[in-house]
């Protein structure tokens, strides 16, 4: 059985104001679930442990059943509990790598060395990279052996600055990650806000937004078959 790493979020503060993020459940539920039964499915975090749930997630997926089956199932709820500390494992033994959203990762995967060269090594050795929504935030910085940005000349998407917009958090995040996609050499391009979007390059899978998990998990899988 190939093996997909999630690598999640240890982030739980949204930026300076009193309020909580961390990954957003549906980004993780609907991947997860789409992917459990054919794939040995492991969950990583810069820091081990515990990933947080944006709370925010919990109320607006409150009628979406798979992300509630979720976070009500023992398995899936012992993975997010328990995530390994990213540092103890090894690129290798893994066949793609995957970033789900929330804006946690706009904090600590983006800047996070491990992650970043974690994502590097998983490129140069021709595994699947994928992301969703803010996930693309960790993959936007990575620099591969060369000095190359990883994104670079990429066709890619991810949470557009319309869309922070619209949830009135453009002040907060610490960058606009539409705006970091393309000034790192990324050809991002978008479609209608909260419309399920997935671009693909080779073995590169980005998905536009919360809409777009299942999609980019259907190329995960596509790509791996």
């Amino acid at each position: 059985m190939k093996s997909i790493l999630f690598i999640v979020t240890s982030h739980s503060e949204l930026g300076s104001t009193g309020k909580k993020t961390g990954y957003w459940v549906s980004e993780v539920a609907h991947p997860y679930n789409y992917l459990k039964n054919k794939y040995n499915i492991i969950f990583a975090s810069p820091k081990g442990g515990i990933s947080p749930v944006d709370p925010g997630s919990v109320v607006q997926e409150a009628n979406d059943k798979v992300s509630v089956e979720f976070l009500a199932d023992p398995v899936a709820k012992e993975l997010i509990a328990n995530t390994k500390v990213l540092s103890t494992l090894k690129p290798e033994d893994f066949d793609a790598i995957f970033y789900p959203g929330g804006h946690g990762p706009m904090y600590d995967l983006f800047s996070d060395a491990t992650s970043n060269a974690f994502a590097a090594k998983s490129w140069e050795l021709g595994k699947v990279v994928a992301s969703v929504c803010h996930g693309p935030a960790g993959i936007a910085n990575v620099k591969l052996s060369d000095g190359t940005f990883l994104v670079a000349g990429k066709n890619l998407t991810g949470f557009a600055n319309t869309e922070e917009d619209a949830v009135q958090l453009s002040s907060v995040v610490p960058f606009l990650l539409e705006d970091k996609l393309k000034e790192n050499g990324g050809k991002y391009t978008k479609i209608a806000d909260w419309a399920s979007y997935v671009v693909t390059d080779g073995k590169f899978v980005t998905g536009q937004n919360p809409a777009s998990a299942e999609g980019v998990a259907k190329k995960i899988d596509e790509l791996l078959s």
